[in-house]
């Protein structure tokens, strides 16, 4: 995420920002919310004094709009992200219309502006900074390579083949095949951890050092028990991430909700649900806020009013994303969870 502007008076004012990333435009499905004023560059209809006889026939032409939104939506696939509205500011105020927001495009956001939307704004920023890892995790005859993003790990490729355990050539193959999507991935990326059970990661390691130097110079070696989603989990958990990009979005989460389900079973100094954990947070309790990224659409829902109670106590928040395992488990907890300072009955 690159910030252009930055006027604020108190907590309103307005951002002025370019999203670099898919996962800059996943920050901003929970940094826009309804009500807020966006304004961006788009294409609309302008009629002029023969467009009224044919309208059929009106151009399209670039225009800035700015739109009171209504809804905002993150589609993955599309590389875009779609907020809707009705225009505030531009031509035919008053009528409906959506900004694609894409990798690159400027936009400026007007609102009240909360802390946790703030600092995931710098979370952005920053994490423009960390490197681009990628996890494959292998065992004998599959594997799988999943692109570490800030909202979870995205699978990109799944390999299998069906061969005896052992060296031989549908081993060389179903090695190759897994090689080159992982070629592919690994463009403009600064790590690849290499993971599973065993040692065939050892063998694929091997395998890549002499067809994919390149790649094999930036790969590590990590033990799981597992493959695909669990695996990916595991490495993460291991910290095998973390040793490559340090405070890694999604391995803090991992960490915090290891850390929050050993003092729930213990019945120790951890609260979820949004009733006992405002029930604590009145007795000044809260430490550490965990709070799920759909639980904050609504601003002026229990859960940012409990945000903004624990950013006054001087409570840490960290917003979990639902698009990962650690964020389900909280949405499970619903959606709210404290690990608190002391226990509370």
């Amino acid at each position: 995420m690159r910030v252009i502007k930055k006027e604020l008076r108190g907590a309103e004012g307005e951002i002025s920002l370019v999203p670099e990333s898919i996962d800059d435009l996943w920050h901003l499905k929970y940094i826009i919310g309804t009500n807020d004023l966006v304004f961006s560059f788009t294409k609309r209809r302008v009629e002029g004094a023969t467009d009224k006889l044919r309208p059929e026939k009106a151009e399209k032409r670039p225009v800035r709009l700015g739109i009171r939104v209504e809804k905002v939506e993150f589609h993955r696939f599309a590389n875009r992200l779609r907020v809707h509205g009705i225009i505030a500011d531009g031509i035919d105020t008053g009528d409906y219309h959506t900004l694609n927001i894409e990798e690159g495009t400027e936009l400026s956001i007007i609102k009240r502006w909360r802390q946790d939307q703030l600092m995931r704004i710098d979370d952005a920023v920053a994490a423009a900074k960390r490197p681009r890892v990628i996890i494959v995790t292998i065992e004998e005859g599959e594997g799988v390579i999943g692109v570490v993003r800030q909202y979870g790990v995205e699978e990109y490729a799944h390999v299998e083949r069906s061969y005896c355990k052992g060296e031989g050539n549908a081993r060389q193959e179903f090695f190759g095949e897994l090689a080159a999507a992982l070629r592919h991935a690994a463009q403009n990326v600064e790590a690849v951890v290499i993971a599973g059970p065993g040692f065939t990661k050892e063998d694929f390691l091997d395998f890549i050092r002499a067809r994919e130097p390149e790649i094999a110079g930036k790969s590590t070696l990590e033990d799981t028990a597992s493959i695909g989603v669990s695996g990916f989990q595991e490495a993460l958990r291991r910290g095998a991430v973390d040793r490559i990009a340090q405070d890694t979005r999604i391995a803090r989460e991992s960490r915090l909700m290891e850390e929050l389900l050993i003092e729930i079973s213990k019945d120790g100094k951890a609260a979820y649900g949004i009733r006992e954990v405002k029930g604590a947070q009145e007795l000044g309790a809260v430490e550490t806020l965990l709070i799920a990224d759909e639980m904050l659409r609504d601003e002026r829902g229990d859960a940012a009013a409990l945000v903004r109670a624990v950013e006054r106590a001087r409570g840490h928040i960290v917003v979990f994303s639902t698009g990962f395992e650690p964020g389900k488990k909280l949405e499970a907890l619903g959606g709210v969870a404290a690990l608190l300072r002391f226990r509370v009955a």
